[in-house]
Order: structure tokens, then sequence, then C-alpha cells
């Protein structure tokens, strides 16, 4: 992982880093990441209530960091009533871009010949035609395949953060590969919002703690 995402990743559990400087981390990131684009890099957006644009309501979105510091992934908790029709699994939304593109998100544990977004340490994102026809010519292990996916140019995630539209955590396997997705919206939200309450009350303890 490069420094940067680190100290993005540490800054979402620092109860004394403050939202403004947290988005600062996530654009030097942003920039390193440009500089090494096979480190993982892969991040949570849980939308708030208050987000009412219809193609993100109540949505959660796996997203990483493009080497042109564009930001793009898929959302996790949309389901289709489309089966695909060589796996039979169930094909996910994944966002308002190009929506009659299929894009894959899977498990290997090496990175695959053809170009492919790496946004956890053995998950890989990835629209090229020869890595999804590789992973359904020769299947193996977690594969989820999405309709289209999701993008914000430059700076755009980062003036929707500012505006209060999304919380950000930290992803895992579990969550990205999760089957039922029904509850996932608000079980992260409420996660989420744990999580900040927790960092609000270490930070006023350690204000209001009398001196030794």
């Amino acid at each position: 992982m490069v420094p940067a995402m680190r100290r993005f990743r540490q800054a979402l559990h620092n109860p004394h880093m403050k939202p403004g400087w947290a988005l600062a981390v996530l654009v030097c990131a942003a920039v390193a990441q440009a500089q090494e684009p096979d480190a993982p890099n892969g991040l949570l957006l849980v939308a708030k209530p208050g987000l009412l644009d219809p193609n993100f309501r109540e949505t959660v979105v796996l997203v990483t960091q493009a080497p042109d510091s564009s930001t793009v992934g898929v959302i996790l908790n949309r389901p289709t009533t489309v089966r695909h029709e060589r796996t039979g699994q169930p094909v996910y939304s994944g966002g308002p871009v190009m929506p009659r593109t299929l894009v894959a998100l899977f498990r290997s544990d090496s990175a695959p010949r053809a170009p492919a977004f790496r946004v956890l340490k053995r998950v890989y994102l990835s629209m090229h035609p020869d890595n999804i026809e590789r992973l359904l010519a020769q299947p193996g292990g977690p594969l989820r395949l999405y309709a289209g996916f999701s993008g914000w140019a430059p700076r755009q995630l980062e003036s929707e953060i500012r505006r209060g539209g999304w919380q950000l955590l930290a992803a895992s396997e579990e969550i990205v590969f999760r089957e039922d997705t029904a509850g996932m919206w608000r079980e992260l939200l409420e996660r989420s919002r744990g999580e900040r309450a927790q960092r609000k009350n270490v930070t006023n303890v350690a204000i209001h703690r009398p001196a030794d």
C-alpha cells in the first residue's frame, strides 16, 4: 500500500483528524497512486441519508483511485433481476457510467494479464474483455459481475464528500463479496456513525482530561 493511502486509512480512525485534513490526505493518495499504479487503494463510500441522487441513494460504493486521479468503482448493493447467461449469477448495477458494459470484481492471488484496478490485496476490478473471458472460462475464486460502473472526475468526489454526501469506511473482502446485500447500506451507515461517535468521544475525553 502506498504511504499516502496508508495515512488516509489511519485518518479514518484518528480522533484528532478533521474531515478536511482527511480529504487532503485522500488527494495526496491519488497522486501517490499515479506513481504506483499496482498498489491496492480500495475504500467504501456509504451514502448519507441526505444524498438524494437516484443513481447513488442508499448505496455502498467500492471505489479506487485511477492513475489520472479520477475515481472509479462499483455499487455493491444493487443486484438486478438479470442473471448472467454463463454463470447464472445475478448481475449487479455498478453505476450510471457505460451501463451496457460488463465489469468484473474478482479475487486473484496473482495480477491479471490484462489491465485491472487492484482495489484490495487480492481483489481486482476490470472491464477488459480478456480478463472477463478468462474468469468465465476458468471460474475459481469469488466473482461479482456488474453492468456499468461509477466514476468521478478529479476532485469531484472530494467536493461531494465536503458537502456531506458520503461517509468513508475501509473495504474488506467480506463486504465486497457479500451475497446478501439487502441490509448492507443500513449496517455500514450505522457502523460509520458509530466510528465517528467513538472518535468524537475520544477527542472530548482528551480535551477535558484533567491535568496531572
